[in-house]
């Protein structure tokens, strides 16, 4: 049996080592990983920044929704930070910037991206895709981001618009259209999905997603993730009221289901 050790540490106390001026975007940081090996490829170096607007009902760590708290890095201090770990990436490994909801922080992620490129440093952002839109600044910067990131991994929470947006508090329409225009513009894609039961786990909306994913150019990867209770602790000590309570992980079978309904054995494609 393989066993996986990951490093997670708290960004608490940590005190930037550089001024910041209003000139240089800061990024906010709720943790950091030090060997993640489940976001992006390779061992990875993971800066979860903090906020979010969603509010998932299957959400793990409530504690990144707050906006503007965490700890404050420019891009230099976190690559500073990340360099040490540099020799166990291999070829494949890298940063990955996860959240939260990352692209809250875009400013900060385009920063962080185009001087990790300069130091031949793989990039991977872990985004749900909420915040996209195509209303300037926002799309510039988003095109400009992309010039420097080298794997998106993207949540579709929910195919449906009123069950995403039950699920979710928002409605899907801005996140497929940030994944269409990764489809259409050559950016490199993985593709994961909560399993729930009693939400998203029905024949009817992984046959739709998994018909939907077909279409789309770029995907590397289609992963199912099955919903888990580790995050009730968190509400716990938060005060907040569990939104899924009683509701069980999905069965193997129901996992191995939605594996067969989604395709994900034919990824990578050929691109069309």
């Amino acid at each position: 049996m393989a066993i996986k050790f990951t490093t997670r540490l708290s960004t608490e106390n940590v005190v930037p080592e550089t001024p910041i001026t209003p000139e240089v975007p800061i990024g906010y940081v709720h943790s950091i990983e030090t060997f993640g090996s489940v976001d992006g490829p390779g061992i990875r170096f993971v800066a979860f920044l903090q906020g979010c607007r969603m509010r998932c009902e299957f959400c793990h760590n409530p504690d990144t929704w707050n906006i503007g708290s965490g700890e404050a890095y420019t891009a230099d201090e976190l690559i500073a930070k990340a360099l040490p770990y540099k020799a166990f990436w291999g070829k494949d490994g890298g940063i990955t910037c996860s959240g939260g909801e990352s692209l809250i922080q875009i400013d900060f992620l385009i920063d962080l991206f185009k001087k990790c490129k300069v130091q031949g440093i793989n990039t991977c952002l872990d985004t749900c895709g909420q915040p996209f839109t195509y209303k300037e600044p926002f799309f510039s910067k988003f095109k400009e981001l992309m010039k420097y990131t080298d794997l998106s991994m993207v949540d579709i929470k929910h195919i449906d618009p009123a069950g995403h947006k039950k699920l979710t508090g928002f409605s899907n329409e801005h996140i497929l259209e940030m994944i269409e225009y990764m489809s259409n513009h050559g950016h490199h894609m993985w593709i994961r999905h909560v399993l729930i039961p009693e939400r998203t786990d029905y024949d009817e909306y992984l046959t739709r997603l998994g018909d939907y994913i077909q279409t789309l150019n770029n995907v590397d990867r289609v992963e199912v993730l099955p919903y888990h209770t580790m995050g009730i602790v968190k509400y716990e000590k938060m005060g907040i009221k569990y939104p899924l309570a009683g509701i069980e992980p999905p069965t193997h079978d129901r996992v191995v289901n939605a594996e067969r309904l989604l395709h994900t054995a034919d990824y990578p494609k050929q691109q069309r």
